[in-house]
């Protein structure tokens, strides 16, 4: 049963009479002959998971002869780059050679270069960055003479260009924009002064990366010096996560090469559709066949013979798989079973027959959507990829009739993403979270953008730009959404909603104040007592519309969270993660906010009269951090610290230092690393590479061995404690050590503290406690 050895990727295979068994565990591989890879296949894929920026590891080939690797994952607001690191160290020093023996710096990256071939491969754009700094050291002479100083690609081929330029050129960047120290050249280096320059630049030629060597050539003359820096390789994109095809007919299909999967065969795409049923895929032989469809609204068909007879699994869901969403099929057929799982469905398994063939012999070209006279699929289909080789449907549809390249309405899947307001944006290959109307950043919104406030400090936002007039504020988005009470010709609004974050250890301080044309204001303080007060004066009254929550000192230096929301005469305010609480302004009180002129942070700088508590609290203003602040549509400190449209309506008085400390905690602490799944420190993680076999951090062997004498002590100091007991209780006399003053105090524990706050006891010969 073991001969062949069916375990793929080094599993090792045990066999009984009738069957096999694969052991994967170590091979960073999983399935019942270690053929599936348990991890995503690049960092592309962990984004569509919702992941922020870390390492991870990736399987850039799936299932195929690759192993993982570890990459890091930079998730920008619009790329997702894709990290690989090397050994050499920046600016590292070169000289001292003979011209018989040029120095060689080798670069051992933490992955082989097959694996990074496949990353670039897929990539839609790579780049390094490659740096050359010299003291009468020339890089890559003239065009037409011999190179100096080359680099080794990619299949060790070599080059004579440098970053900021292209192959074929040999220049630097500096010749390519004709601003080199010597305009005779075309590198910096290549005048040979004595005096250090440098030649720098972005190699991007993907099909050329990563750079494996850099030979110096020139640095055996006296007084010759070079640096080299060469960074990690970047790849930005995932041209087969994206590749997708959408068919308008229900007769369209694409055709490709049969599908070679006589003994093992997996197949993985994602569909979306609005139709009930239709055909993903078939291949045919002269009786073997392999196909996969959807059957009706809510099932999923694999189906398959290899001579035995047909074979199907389906997989029902209990929800609507035609609901123009993203959706995702699993399906893998080998020598001892065949398995179909779609999202994260229950898997569905059938062994295959103890005797019986095994081979799947086919010869039809493989049919994606319509084949044979069915009905074919419509909709959607994306990322197919088939024994660890994507198909490129974008490329193939682009010269069938009836099937067009890419596919739309990736929000309607992902969208959930976009948090705090970010509104998703469709994109030809995915999508992205505009944070542009939040208080957030970062590809899903989710990072606060807040800073630290110094004594004396402010921060003034005025809701039009100077010199705007009164009238020309009415066509603004001034203070929120297309809602038409708040863009009414007087300028008032009827409703807002406030929230930011903050800390600080002192009070009394204004945090927020909003002012008006009028006399109106709106107000977040921290008052003496270190309470916090929402103040509305919004006219009608004499007196301020207070609003006090006395049952917390806001002033601990821990993070709180402020939300204020009024419509008319109602108002919920939400402190931290209390449940929210409404109030009601007084009945005489107006509800319309007229004017709005300004938002102020940690001190108000207004002309005019201000309430006195206000003014009083403003001395010497609010010291700590602000975070995340925003006042309906619009984020001052964002505006600010980032560069938006609206970042001419603020001034500053001081130095705003960006951070974070004003974020809110957790209310559910993080899972711990040991049953994160998706957790994976840079530092400890021990994950396989190359062969090496994955370590759990655990010795089960010794863990049992030291459970074992842990309960072995544990008996015996029992045995002890009750033994040393049973002698004292008979010796006769027992003697106790009362604290003094113990007749006067209300308890024996007020007497013990009355005597010595320390709990310190005093013994003496004739007055003895023994505690055991």
């Amino acid at each position: 049963r073991c001969v062949p050895n069916h375990c793929e990727h080094g599993g090792k295979c045990t066999q009984t009479w009738d069957s096999f068994k694969c052991t994967c565990e170590g091979t960073g591989y999983s399935g019942a002959t270690c053929h599936n890879s348990i991890y995503e296949l690049s960092c592309e894929a962990y984004k569509h998971l919702g992941k922020t920026s870390n390492y991870y590891w990736i399987d850039p080939d799936g299932s195929g002869a690759l192993g993982p690797l570890k990459v890091y994952c930079n998730m920008t607001e619009d790329k997702v780059w894709t990290t690989v690191y090397h050994d050499l160290q920046m600016q590292t020093s070169v000289g001292g050679s003979s011209p018989e023996k040029l120095p060689v710096l080798q670069l051992n990256y933490s992955a082989t270069m097959e694996q990074i071939s496949a990353i670039t491969s897929s990539a839609e754009y790579c780049e390094q960055f490659i740096s050359y700094s010299c003291k009468m050291s020339r890089l890559l002479n003239t065009p037409e003479g011999n190179p100096y100083t080359w680099w080794v690609g990619k299949a060790n081929e070599k080059h004579y260009y440098w970053g900021g330029s292209g192959p074929g050129i040999q220049k630097c960047a500096c010749g390519i924009e004709r601003n080199c120290t010597d305009p005779k050249y075309y590198c910096n280096c290549d005048a040979d002064y004595k005096q250090w320059r440098k030649d720098t630049g972005m190699l991007s030629y993907k099909e050329h990366l990563p750079v494996s060597q850099v030979v110096v050539g020139d640095v055996d003359r006296p007084g010759s010096e070079a640096k080299i820096s060469v960074g990690p390789v970047r790849c930005q994109g995932d041209r087969n996560y994206w590749n997708a095809a959408s068919f308008v007919t229900s007769s369209s299909y694409l055709h490709f090469s049969t599908f070679q999967g006589e003994t093992s065969a997996d197949i993985s795409f994602y569909f979306k559709t609005s139709a009930s049923d239709g055909v993903f895929l078939e291949n045919l032989g002269n009786t073997d066949f392999i196909k996969l469809e959807l059957k009706s609204a809510t099932e999923v068909s694999f189906s398959f013979d290899v001579g035995n007879g047909p074979v199907e699994i389906v997989v029902r869901s209990p929800n609507q798989l035609n609901d123009d969403q993203w959706h995702r099929v699993n399906a893998e057929r080998n020598v001892k079973q065949a398995s179909l799982q779609v999202d994260q469905l229950p898997l569905e398994v059938r062994k295959a027959p103890t005797e019986g063939h095994t081979r799947l012999e086919l010869y039809s070209q493989l049919y994606v959507g319509a084949a044979g006279g069915q009905r074919g699929f419509l909709g959607c289909i994306r990322s197919l990829r088939m024994n660890g080789v994507t198909l490129d449907l974008e490329e193939r549809a682009k010269v069938t009739p009836g099937v067009k390249p890419g596919c739309s309405g990736h929000c309607t899947s992902y969208g959930m993403y976009c948090a705090n307001g970010g509104k998703c944006v469709e994109k030809y290959n995915g999508y992205s979270c505009d944070c542009s109307r939040t208080a957030y950043d970062g590809p899903f919104c989710i990072k606060d953008v807040g800073a630290f406030f110094e004594e004396g400090m402010w921060l003034r936002y005025n809701f039009h730009s100077p010199g705007t007039s009164m009238k020309d504020l009415v066509s603004r988005t001034l203070l929120s959404s297309t809602d038409p009470e708040i863009t009414a010709p007087d300028l008032s609004l009827n409703k807002e909603e406030l929230s930011f974050s903050f800390s600080t250890t002192k009070s009394p301080c204004v945090l927020l104040y909003i002012s008006s044309y009028t006399q109106d204001f709106m107000a977040v303080l921290v008052k003496p007592s270190g309470n916090l007060q929402i103040r509305y004066s919004l006219g009608g009254t004499k007196e301020p519309y207070n609003i006090d929550v006395d049952h917390r000192n806001m002033a601990n230096g821990q993070p709180h969270t402020v939300n204020v929301t009024r419509n008319g005469r109602d108002i919920v305010l939400q402190l931290d993660h209390y449940p929210p609480t409404s109030y009601s302004l007084p009945a005489a009180s107006d509800i319309q906010f007229n004017s709005p002129k300004a938002l102020f942070l940690g001190k108000v700088i207004e002309i005019g009269k201000i309430d006195q508590d206000i003014y009083k609290y403003n001395t010497p203003g609010f010291t700590g951090c602000l975070s995340r602040v925003q006042f309906n549509q619009i984020a001052p400190l964002k505006a600010a610290l980032r560069p938006t449209n609206s970042s001419s309506h603020v001034h500053i008085q001081g130095e705003l230092v960006e951070s974070n400390c004003g974020a809110s905690p957790l209310t559910i602490p993080p899972m711990s690393a040991a049953t994160d799944p998706w957790h994976l420190d840079s530092a400890s993680a021990d994950f396989p590479y190359n062969g090496q076999a994955i370590g759990d951090g655990v010795n089960r062997n010794s863990a049992i061995i030291g459970g074992v004498i842990a309960v072995v002590i544990f008996t015996v100091l029992c045995t002890l404690v009750f033994l040393i007991r049973y002698m004292f209780r008979h010796k006769g006399t027992y003697h106790t050590n009362e604290a003094k003053g113990a007749e006067s105090a209300e308890s024996a524990d007020a007497a013990i503290m009355n005597n010595d706050p320390n709990f310190t006891e005093t013994i003496d010969e004739s007055k003895k406690e023994w505690l055991i």
